[in-house]
């Protein structure tokens, strides 16, 4: 795993995600001190498995489901719209 000061990753951003995209994480530092990570998009996904879903798929995957009572759904639909 590659390090690198920010303001070389900077200049280098390109050279950097070629590497993510074969694989290489690199860790990015400021002002001495580690402050982020570039990883392959993968490794990325199984950290972040929400990231990058729109908010209907956030909805879709709510575990517990949801349940209207048939007033509220008729409430739902009875609009007018004169």
């Amino acid at each position: 795993m590659d390090t690198v000061q920010l303001r070389d990753a900077k200049a280098s951003l390109s050279k950097l995600v070629e590497a993510a995209e074969a694989g290489e994480p690199t860790v990015i530092t400021k002002h001495g001190r580690e402050a982020a990570m570039l990883v392959p998009i993968a490794e990325g996904r199984k950290l972040y498995p929400a990231a990058g879903r729109s908010f209907l798929d956030h909805l879709l995957a709510y575990p517990g489901g949801l349940e209207l009572e048939p007033e509220d759904v008729l409430r739902l639909r009875d609009v007018d719209l004169d």
